[in-house]
This record gives structure tokens, sequence and C-alpha cells, in this order.
């Protein structure tokens, strides 16, 4: 057992408890809403383990409060569960819980929306999959192992009903199970190579090939670093300053140093059929270049000005950025942003006087701000 924490908020939700067999493979995952208390975890694990699988005869954890509290070590004492714990130095002892956790934000990062508020929803999904695919341990995958066949995978396709709502609902869930699937393969083919990465020798990469560039000591404009991308890119390689560092080109609006350790780095691999896409240019609207708005993240008020993060169509994560309410033409997107964070700042959206485009009142403008049906804006490089 074990928790992932510091998530952003999702129905409530900031945390996963894990909860893994470690016979059969077998993993639910329970969201919460904060880390329980030790009496608050009795009442989940009693509806997330017991009820389903009985009691077991032994619970691996890490010393965590709740873990080491009298009264969970009470609990387990009369219905007759050991416990173990993983050393301090030494996580790896818990180590299906370890894998569990790094899979289910792996599955995840996957398909989150943009504003990683959706997560809760589709957990359900990637334990299912999780479930459903075949330990390289036991050769089967953990429903077979528990119930003794697999459960039947989602038609590929759905008929038409006569209910809108209920067709809508069956191409999301298609899509979602589909996204599911793919990173699952894809996981398991990374996995599968990973074994032997530590004997092969440091990659060569030429000047102007292009490369991913591990995010691990950059900071994104996303709600949580654990779900968001693992590596960002691709750029090219620049030169080679010596056998594991390359100097890359990076946006003008990065402010670290562009020389990074071949570790961080891993090469963009090719086909025929592959394509990569240089980022939209810039529209020009009136004179001004302007970018194609993909979503608002979030708002803020800066120096008594309001500005919103801004997500731009055809660029990543790392190219996120803060921009000035006035030079934001995105109503559809800003009002979307607004029905779902009602209590950002700048206020909840009206609808103007007599309908029509969308207008909003923003405290510290004094006035009605009218603005256009597109869903453009400034950007400063």
């Amino acid at each position: 057992m074990d928790f992932i924490v510091e998530l952003p908020e999702s129905r409530g939700n900031t945390v996963i408890l894990t909860i893994i067999d470690r016979f059969s493979k077998m993993g639910h995952y329970v969201p919460l809403r904060k880390l329980p208390s030790a009496a608050e975890l009795v009442p989940i694990f009693i509806a997330n383990v017991v009820r389903i699988h009985g009691v077991p005869l032994e619970i691996v954890s890490d010393r965590g409060t709740q873990f080491i509290s009298g009264f969970w070590r009470g609990f387990c004492k009369n219905v007759g569960i050991d416990l173990s714990f993983s050393s301090a130095y030494h996580p790896q002892t818990n180590g299906a819980a370890e894998r569990a956790n790094q899979n289910i934000e792996k599955y995840l990062r996957c398909f989150i929306s943009e504003q990683q508020d959706n997560w809760s929803d589709l957990l359900p999904w990637a334990e299912y999959a999780l479930n459903s695919a075949v330990s390289e341990s036991t050769g089967h995958s953990p429903f077979f192992a528990v119930y003794g066949f697999d459960p039947p995978v989602l038609p590929a396709t759905f008929p038409d009903t006569t209910i809108p709502a209920l067709d809508e609902q069956l191409a999301s869930l298609k899509e979602t199970w589909g996204r599911v699937r793919r990173a699952l393969e894809e996981s398991s083919a990374i996995q599968k190579t990973k074994a032997d990465r530590h004997r092969r020798q440091a990659p060569v990469y030429q000047v102007g090939d292009r490369v991913w560039l591990s995010s691990r000591n950059i900071k994104l404009l996303v709600p949580s670093m654990k779900l968001a991308p693992r590596y960002i890119g691709p750029y090219k390689v620049l030169r080679r300053l010596n056998p594991v560092s390359y100097a890359l080109a990076l946006p003008p609006h990065f402010k670290i140093h562009n020389v990074f350790h071949v570790n961080l780095l891993k090469p963009l691999l090719c086909n025929r059929y592959t394509k990569v896409h240089a980022p939209p240019p810039p529209v020009s609207v009136e004179g001004e270049e302007e970018f194609e708005v993909k979503a608002i993240l979030g708002a803020r008020m800066s120096r008594g000005s309001l500005q919103y993060l801004v997500d731009w169509v055809g660029y990543g994560p790392e190219d996120r950025s803060w921009v000035p309410a006035a030079e934001v033409h995105a109503p559809r997107l800003v009002k979307a942003f607004y029905l779902a964070h009602p209590r950002a700042p700048g206020g909840r959206p009206v609808a103007a006087p007599g309908g029509g485009v969308l207008s909003r009142w923003v405290r510290g403008w004094g006035a009605w701000q009218q603005l256009p049906r597109c869903s453009l804006a400034r950007r400063r490089m």
C-alpha cells in the first residue's frame, strides 16, 4: 500500500491510495480528498480490499504516519494482518506499490486534460487497463490470476442510439479506452528495453539531430509536475561540446542554459510515417502578430492587471505563458475557463446586455470589456 500525493485537484480529490496484491499483481487505485488519518484509512481499506478480496495475511507499506500509528497497528493485529515496513533509505522493499505508482502516473499523463483536473474520472479506466495487461512475472493478467478469465474488451464500435447524450458518452468512452490501451502498449514496449539500458553506451547525436529534452529540471506552467510530460521538444542539436554534453536550440523565451547532459536527452525516433510539424506561424491581425489559443488554463492578478495562462495551438507545455487579458481574443475559451473555475481571478462570466458577444465585468477595469469571437492572442516571445 502507498499514496500518490500532491496531485492537482480533481473533483475535490488530491491523493490516490495504491493497493497492489503481490500474488496476482491486481491493483486498486482509490481517489481521496486528502491523506487520511489512521482512523479514516480503516473504513477505506475495508471498502476497497476486505469487501472484495477478504482479509489479507500481510500488508507491506512505507513508514508513513498512517501505517505506523497505534490505531492502524491495533486494527491489523486484531484482524490477523501482519505488517511489514520498507526501510527509510530503501523504499524498493515496497516495490510493487512503487512500480504501480509510476505506471498509474504514466497512464494518466498520457490522456489527462490540459488543466489536469479530470484524472479522477480516468482513474477507473487506468485501473481496468492495468489489471487487463499480462504481467511479465506471472504470465497472466491480474484479472485472470484472480478470477480465472480475462475480461472482455470494449467493442471497436458502438451502434447509434436514439439518445444523443448516450451516444456522446459512448463516443467518449471509446476514445478514452483507446488512449488507455495505446498508453499501455507503449509503456510495455518501453519497459521491455529498460533492463538493457544500463549496458548500452551513451548515444551519439549529430548537429541537426532532433532530440527530446527531459523536463526534470525545467519548471513548466502546469498544475502538477507529477502528471506533466516527462520530455519536451523536440529541439535541434546545435553542437557537441564533449562526449556527454550537447547544446540545443531552445526557444527564445527559455531562460536557462542550453547545454545538457546526454542522460537528459532522448532521440526523436522517426520512420516513414513520422511527421515532424513545425510550430504554426503567427496570424497578422490589424498589423499585430497573434497566435491561436488552444485553452485558457489559469488566471491571476499581476500589478493590478488581469492575466491569463495561455496554452497555444501547436506548442507544448513549455511554451505556455501569462498574457494580459486585454490581449487575449478568445471569448469562448475564456467563457469555458470561468464556467469551470468560477472563483478564479477576474470574476464569473456574465451575459452581455441584450445577448450577443460575450462580455465580462472585470474588477478594476471599471467598464464592460467587449471580446470578439476569434481565438487569438498576442504572444510575447
